[in-house]
């Protein structure tokens, strides 16, 4: 990671005739150098880059989270799927022919976020076609957007010749946690980073009471979040690629403020589980998503047996969660970055910014 050294002027003292001392008045110092300043950050989803639906379901977080980081300092490139891939997990694409299309029309009020950054906050979608993607073209997947980026995309769209130092995914529309982390993109996504080596973050925000509509205030105060917990992370040269690091929103859109920080494990329950009903004695079936109780009550595999599970400190106690994720699904492998990881859960129980 580069490290930058902010050169201050001391006072000087100018002696006069007659050795009288007189104070210099110091030079003014120049703006104090933004915490994310130099930092070259990758961002994708599972949501799109499309941010178009009435629910903010489709990549609005994403926009969110460049805005805040842009305004930290870092220099952003967005690469994300062209459509909606929730629900991927870190399934890729193993042929045929993908295309980095830039989106130069961006959603209103986000145009102008990263036009001070060198890479001027490009977005990218990231579409199966030979040519240019339409909007019914298929898209690309949370992983093989990362794995493209990193694997060459960003040298040729944007000219960097080394990898980014941060991949950040999210902000997805929806919490991820207990199991809905095994499918969520947004996480995949992530684990696809750190898999190449690129440490990760992937970010995911609460909806409203109803789950239908994500609103712009949840994005907003936890791209927000993010943008200082990175801040933190890296000042404590704790950004590593040994594993992610999944961090997870309350819903804050009727005015409550989220609870500090809280260091997790993924939940072993359900919060959302799949539904198949038979369509009469045919061979199909009609998929939907069951939603479990929040309160606790939940039986069978909506039931929760974790005491530090992420479900509950989010869902139940409205507390922003942390959980590392890691590649390795080789169970009893342990963490080889323990004293790393030690150290990140000390600063999230203890340090964390204030949500």
């Amino acid at each position: 990671m580069r490290t930058y050294l902010a050169l201050t002027t001391a006072a000087a003292t100018l002696l006069a005739a007659g050795a009288t001392a007189y104070a210099v008045t110091p030079a003014h110092p120049g703006p104090a150098a933004k915490p994310l300043a130099g930092l070259r950050v990758l961002i994708s989803n599972d949501d799109s880059m499309q941010a178009a639906k009435a629910s903010n379901s489709d990549g609005l977080g994403l926009y969110e989270l460049r805005r805040a980081m842009c305004a930290a300092g870092a220099d952003v490139v967005v690469m994300a799927p062209w459509q909606v891939q929730s629900g991927k997990g870190t399934a890729v694409t193993n042929g045929g022919v993908v295309t980095a299309q830039r989106r130069t029309a961006l959603p209103a009020g986000y145009e102008d976020d990263c036009s001070a950054a060198p890479s001027q906050g490009a977005v990218f979608g990231v579409c199966l076609a030979a040519g240019p993607c339409g909007k019914d073209t298929p898209s690309a997947t949370p992983a093989d957007t990362v794995k493209l980026a990193l694997r060459g995309g960003l040298r040729a769209k944007v000219g960097w010749k080394e990898a980014p130092d941060l991949v950040l995914t999210g902000i997805n529309s929806g919490p991820n946690v207990s199991a809905s982390v095994n499918d969520s993109g947004t996480v995949g996504a992530a684990v696809a980073a750190v898999d190449q080596g690129v440490p990760a973050l992937a970010f995911s925000s609460s909806g409203d009471e109803s789950n239908t509509f994500f609103p712009r205030e949840n994005y907003r105060a936890h791209a927000e979040f993010g943008a200082r917990l990175v801040a933190g992370l890296r000042a404590r040269s704790l950004l590593t690629p040994e594993f992610a690091l999944k961090v997870d929103y309350p819903d804050v859109s009727t005015g409550q403020r989220a609870r500090p920080a809280v260091w997790t494990r993924v939940g072993d329950g359900a919060v959302v589980y799949h539904a198949f009903e038979q369509r009469g004695t045919s061979d199909s079936f009609d998929i939907a998503l069951g939603l479990c109780p929040f309160d606790g009550t939940g039986e069978g595999e909506c039931a929760e047996g974790r005491k530090d599970a992420d479900s509950t400190w989010l869902l139940d106690k409205g507390h922003v969660t942390v959980a590392p994720i890691t590649w390795d699904r080789t169970y009893g492998t342990p963490v080889e970055a323990r004293r790393t990881l030690k150290r990140i859960e000390q600063y999230v129980e203890h340090d964390a910014p204030r949500p």
